[in-house]
Protein backbone atom coordinates (compact mmCIF):
# COMPACT_ATOMS: atom_id res chain seq x y z
CA UNK A 1 0.00 0.00 0.00
CA UNK A 2 1.62 3.25 -0.96
CA UNK A 3 1.84 6.58 1.58
CA UNK A 4 -0.70 8.19 0.21
CA UNK A 5 -3.48 4.94 0.73
CA UNK A 6 -2.31 4.82 4.40
CA UNK A 7 -2.82 8.50 5.17
CA UNK A 8 -5.81 7.82 3.34
CA UNK A 9 -6.77 5.41 5.42
CA UNK A 10 -5.62 7.39 8.48
CA UNK A 11 -7.94 9.68 7.88
CA UNK A 12 -10.79 7.42 7.01
CA UNK A 13 -10.02 6.51 11.02
CA UNK A 14 -9.64 9.73 12.98
CA UNK A 15 -12.89 11.18 11.39
CA UNK A 16 -15.01 8.28 13.19
CA UNK A 17 -12.87 5.79 15.57
CA UNK A 18 -16.07 4.65 16.72
CA UNK A 19 -16.86 3.13 13.54
CA UNK A 20 -14.27 1.77 13.03
CA UNK A 21 -13.22 -2.40 12.99
CA UNK A 22 -9.97 -3.83 13.07
CA UNK A 23 -9.87 -7.72 12.99
CA UNK A 24 -6.77 -9.81 13.55
CA UNK A 25 -6.44 -13.92 13.13
CA UNK A 26 -4.19 -15.26 15.97
CA UNK A 27 -1.55 -17.44 15.06
CA UNK A 28 1.06 -16.39 12.64
CA UNK A 29 -0.27 -12.55 13.23
CA UNK A 30 -0.46 -11.65 16.57
CA UNK A 31 1.54 -15.08 17.73
CA UNK A 32 4.80 -16.83 16.19
CA UNK A 33 3.42 -20.31 14.68
CA UNK A 34 5.45 -22.58 17.22
CA UNK A 35 5.50 -26.62 16.95
CA UNK A 36 3.15 -27.14 19.99
CA UNK A 37 -0.29 -24.87 19.53
CA UNK A 38 -0.50 -25.08 23.06
CA UNK A 39 2.53 -22.55 23.14
CA UNK A 40 1.67 -19.83 20.98
CA UNK A 41 1.64 -17.14 23.24
CA UNK A 42 0.95 -13.82 21.76
CA UNK A 43 4.04 -11.57 20.59
CA UNK A 44 4.27 -9.12 23.09
CA UNK A 45 4.30 -6.12 20.90
CA UNK A 46 1.69 -7.64 19.12
CA UNK A 47 -0.11 -7.68 22.17
CA UNK A 48 0.93 -3.94 22.80
CA UNK A 49 -0.54 -2.99 19.83
CA UNK A 50 -4.05 -4.39 19.99
CA UNK A 51 -4.18 -2.86 23.39
CA UNK A 52 -3.58 0.88 21.96
CA UNK A 53 -6.32 -0.61 19.41
CA UNK A 54 -8.70 -1.53 21.44
CA UNK A 55 -8.86 2.10 22.87
CA UNK A 56 -8.22 3.45 20.17
CA UNK A 57 -11.34 2.60 17.80
CA UNK A 58 -15.24 0.97 18.17
CA UNK A 59 -14.37 -2.50 17.58
CA UNK A 60 -11.32 -4.74 17.66
CA UNK A 61 -11.46 -8.22 17.14
CA UNK A 62 -9.41 -11.63 17.25
CA UNK A 63 -11.13 -14.05 14.55
CA UNK A 64 -9.94 -17.34 14.62
CA UNK A 65 -10.00 -20.69 14.20
CA UNK A 66 -8.83 -21.39 17.81
CA UNK A 67 -11.44 -21.79 20.31
CA UNK A 68 -12.39 -18.76 21.69
CA UNK A 69 -11.36 -19.55 25.76
CA UNK A 70 -7.91 -20.69 24.03
CA UNK A 71 -7.42 -17.57 22.00
CA UNK A 72 -8.31 -15.69 25.10
CA UNK A 73 -5.91 -17.42 27.56
CA UNK A 74 -3.01 -18.02 25.08
CA UNK A 75 -3.56 -14.26 24.59
CA UNK A 76 -3.90 -13.17 28.06
CA UNK A 77 -6.51 -10.83 26.98
CA UNK A 78 -8.58 -11.55 30.20
CA UNK A 79 -6.43 -9.74 32.16
CA UNK A 80 -6.22 -6.54 29.84
CA UNK A 81 -8.78 -3.36 29.76
CA UNK A 82 -10.10 -4.66 26.60
CA UNK A 83 -13.94 -3.37 26.57
CA UNK A 84 -14.40 -3.07 22.72
CA UNK A 85 -12.57 -6.07 21.50
CA UNK A 86 -14.01 -9.60 21.21
CA UNK A 87 -12.73 -13.02 20.11
CA UNK A 88 -14.07 -15.33 17.57
CA UNK A 89 -13.23 -18.30 18.10
CA UNK A 90 -14.02 -21.97 16.04
CA UNK A 91 -14.24 -19.72 12.40
CA UNK A 92 -17.25 -17.58 14.45
CA UNK A 93 -19.05 -19.82 15.66
CA UNK A 94 -18.09 -19.12 19.86
CA UNK A 95 -17.42 -15.83 21.09
CA UNK A 96 -16.19 -14.43 24.01
CA UNK A 97 -16.48 -10.22 24.59
CA UNK A 98 -13.82 -8.15 26.61
CA UNK A 99 -17.03 -5.77 27.98
CA UNK A 100 -18.46 -8.23 30.02
CA UNK A 101 -15.78 -11.22 30.08
CA UNK A 102 -18.44 -13.95 28.84
CA UNK A 103 -18.27 -16.67 26.52
CA UNK A 104 -21.04 -17.89 23.92
CA UNK A 105 -19.55 -21.82 23.00
CA UNK A 106 -22.56 -23.78 21.56
CA UNK A 107 -22.23 -27.26 22.33
CA UNK A 108 -20.79 -29.07 18.93
CA UNK A 109 -22.72 -31.27 16.27
CA UNK A 110 -22.74 -34.74 16.95
CA UNK A 111 -20.72 -36.08 13.50
CA UNK A 112 -17.74 -35.16 15.70
CA UNK A 113 -17.75 -37.46 17.94
CA UNK A 114 -17.59 -39.95 14.93
CA UNK A 115 -14.92 -38.11 13.62
CA UNK A 116 -13.04 -38.30 16.93
CA UNK A 117 -13.51 -42.59 16.72
CA UNK A 118 -12.39 -43.14 12.68
CA UNK A 119 -9.45 -40.36 12.27
CA UNK A 120 -6.71 -42.63 14.47
CA UNK A 121 -7.79 -45.46 12.02
CA UNK A 122 -7.46 -42.73 8.92
CA UNK A 123 -3.46 -41.86 9.95
CA UNK A 124 -2.21 -45.03 11.35
CA UNK A 125 -3.33 -46.46 7.45
CA UNK A 126 -1.31 -43.56 5.94
CA UNK A 127 1.50 -44.28 7.60
CA UNK A 128 1.43 -41.55 10.42
CA UNK A 129 -0.44 -42.44 12.81
CA UNK A 130 1.97 -40.12 15.38
CA UNK A 131 0.79 -37.48 14.04
CA UNK A 132 -0.53 -35.29 16.21
CA UNK A 133 -4.22 -34.58 16.73
CA UNK A 134 -5.42 -30.99 18.44
CA UNK A 135 -9.15 -31.63 19.75
CA UNK A 136 -10.81 -28.07 19.58
CA UNK A 137 -13.93 -29.00 20.24
CA UNK A 138 -15.89 -28.30 17.46
CA UNK A 139 -13.16 -29.53 15.01
CA UNK A 140 -10.11 -31.93 15.14
CA UNK A 141 -6.55 -30.50 13.76
CA UNK A 142 -4.02 -32.82 12.41
CA UNK A 143 -0.55 -31.16 12.97
CA UNK A 144 2.14 -32.55 11.13
CA UNK A 145 4.72 -30.16 11.88
CA UNK A 146 6.45 -32.25 14.46
CA UNK A 147 7.11 -35.45 11.89
CA UNK A 148 9.73 -36.23 10.15
CA UNK A 149 8.59 -35.17 6.82
CA UNK A 150 6.16 -32.25 7.58
CA UNK A 151 5.34 -32.00 3.76
CA UNK A 152 5.35 -35.34 2.93
CA UNK A 153 3.09 -36.34 5.82
CA UNK A 154 0.98 -33.15 4.81
CA UNK A 155 0.47 -34.59 1.15
CA UNK A 156 0.03 -38.26 2.29
CA UNK A 157 -2.76 -37.44 4.85
CA UNK A 158 -4.76 -34.71 2.53
CA UNK A 159 -6.47 -37.00 0.62
CA UNK A 160 -7.70 -39.56 3.11
CA UNK A 161 -8.99 -36.73 5.57
CA UNK A 162 -10.99 -34.86 3.14
CA UNK A 163 -12.90 -38.37 2.55
CA UNK A 164 -13.23 -38.73 5.64
CA UNK A 165 -14.34 -35.05 6.38
CA UNK A 166 -16.83 -35.39 2.94
CA UNK A 167 -18.43 -38.76 3.99
CA UNK A 168 -19.41 -37.28 7.71
CA UNK A 169 -20.65 -33.80 5.81
CA UNK A 170 -17.92 -31.57 7.40
CA UNK A 171 -14.98 -29.16 5.81
CA UNK A 172 -11.51 -29.76 5.67
CA UNK A 173 -9.56 -26.65 5.74
CA UNK A 174 -6.05 -26.72 5.02
CA UNK A 175 -3.69 -25.12 6.78
CA UNK A 176 0.14 -24.36 7.68
CA UNK A 177 1.52 -28.01 7.98
CA UNK A 178 -2.04 -28.75 9.62
CA UNK A 179 -4.70 -30.22 8.37
CA UNK A 180 -8.72 -29.24 10.29
CA UNK A 181 -11.89 -30.99 9.82
CA UNK A 182 -14.91 -28.89 11.19
CA UNK A 183 -18.48 -28.69 10.29
CA UNK A 184 -19.11 -26.22 7.48
CA UNK A 185 -21.43 -23.14 7.03
CA UNK A 186 -19.40 -20.46 8.87
CA UNK A 187 -16.14 -19.08 7.95
CA UNK A 188 -14.13 -16.43 8.40
CA UNK A 189 -15.44 -14.10 6.03
CA UNK A 190 -19.21 -14.53 7.07
CA UNK A 191 -18.03 -13.96 10.44
CA UNK A 192 -16.30 -10.35 9.62
CA UNK A 193 -19.44 -9.55 7.24
CA UNK A 194 -21.26 -10.20 10.58
CA UNK A 195 -19.48 -8.08 12.70
CA UNK A 196 -18.79 -5.43 10.28
CA UNK A 197 -22.81 -5.31 9.71
CA UNK A 198 -23.57 -5.37 13.51
CA UNK A 199 -21.25 -2.67 14.69
CA UNK A 200 -21.86 -0.41 11.58
CA UNK A 201 -18.44 -0.30 10.59
CA UNK A 202 -17.58 2.52 7.97
CA UNK A 203 -13.68 1.38 8.33
CA UNK A 204 -12.74 -1.95 8.29
CA UNK A 205 -9.30 -3.19 8.33
CA UNK A 206 -8.68 -7.64 8.71
CA UNK A 207 -4.84 -9.13 9.20
CA UNK A 208 -4.23 -13.01 8.21
CA UNK A 209 -1.37 -15.06 6.95
CA UNK A 210 -2.74 -18.48 5.56
CA UNK A 211 -5.47 -20.05 3.55
CA UNK A 212 -7.79 -19.89 5.87
CA UNK A 213 -7.82 -16.25 5.84
CA UNK A 214 -9.07 -15.65 2.50
CA UNK A 215 -12.76 -15.95 2.96
CA UNK A 216 -11.48 -12.83 4.96
CA UNK A 217 -10.15 -10.92 2.68
CA UNK A 218 -12.90 -11.74 -0.05
CA UNK A 219 -15.35 -9.94 2.33
CA UNK A 220 -12.61 -7.19 2.83
CA UNK A 221 -12.44 -6.95 -1.01
CA UNK A 222 -16.43 -6.56 -1.40
CA UNK A 223 -16.82 -3.84 1.46
CA UNK A 224 -14.74 -2.00 -0.68
CA UNK A 225 -16.83 -1.98 -3.24
CA UNK A 226 -19.36 -0.02 -0.79
CA UNK A 227 -18.76 3.07 0.86
CA UNK A 228 -16.52 1.97 3.21
CA UNK A 229 -12.93 2.40 3.34
CA UNK A 230 -11.07 -0.76 3.72
CA UNK A 231 -7.75 -2.60 4.03
CA UNK A 232 -6.48 -6.20 3.82
CA UNK A 233 -2.58 -7.15 5.50
CA UNK A 234 -1.34 -10.18 4.98
CA UNK A 235 1.70 -10.99 7.50
CA UNK A 236 4.00 -13.06 5.61
CA UNK A 237 6.74 -16.08 6.38
CA UNK A 238 8.64 -18.52 4.82
CA UNK A 239 5.87 -21.13 4.90
CA UNK A 240 3.71 -19.16 3.67
CA UNK A 241 4.62 -16.17 1.65
CA UNK A 242 2.53 -13.40 0.36
CA UNK A 243 -0.50 -14.52 -2.42
CA UNK A 244 -0.29 -11.59 -4.94
CA UNK A 245 -3.79 -9.54 -4.92
CA UNK A 246 -5.14 -10.96 -1.81
CA UNK A 247 -4.13 -8.23 0.73
CA UNK A 248 -3.12 -4.39 -0.27
CA UNK A 249 -0.22 -4.46 2.66
CA UNK A 250 2.12 -7.50 3.38
CA UNK A 251 4.17 -7.12 6.92
CA UNK A 252 6.31 -9.86 8.18
CA UNK A 253 5.00 -12.13 10.86
CA UNK A 254 3.72 -10.35 14.11
CA UNK A 255 6.36 -7.82 14.63
CA UNK A 256 5.86 -6.58 11.47
CA UNK A 257 2.07 -6.26 12.16
CA UNK A 258 2.75 -4.90 16.06
CA UNK A 259 5.15 -1.74 13.93
CA UNK A 260 2.44 -1.48 11.32
CA UNK A 261 -0.44 -0.94 13.69
CA UNK A 262 1.19 1.39 16.12
CA UNK A 263 2.63 3.30 12.98
CA UNK A 264 -0.90 3.62 11.73
CA UNK A 265 -2.02 4.16 15.31
CA UNK A 266 0.15 7.19 15.47
CA UNK A 267 -1.02 8.66 12.25
CA UNK A 268 -4.58 8.36 13.62
CA UNK A 269 -3.91 9.99 16.97
CA UNK A 270 -1.75 12.64 14.77
CA UNK A 271 -4.99 13.77 12.99
CA UNK A 272 -7.33 13.94 16.42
Amino acid sequence: MSRTIVSELAAAIAADREHCLLATDFDGVLAPIVDDPERATIDPSARQALVRWAGLVGQVAIITGRPARTAVRLAGLDSADLRSLVVLGQYGVERWDGASGQYHDPEPPERLAELRERLPQVLSEAGWSEAVVEDKGRALAVHTRRLPDPAGAFSDLRAPIQRLARELGLHLEPGKHVLEVRPTGMDKGRALDELADSTGARTVIYMGDDRGDLPAFDAVRRMSDTERTTCGVWAASPEQPNLPGVADVVVEGPSGVATWLQTLADQVEALA
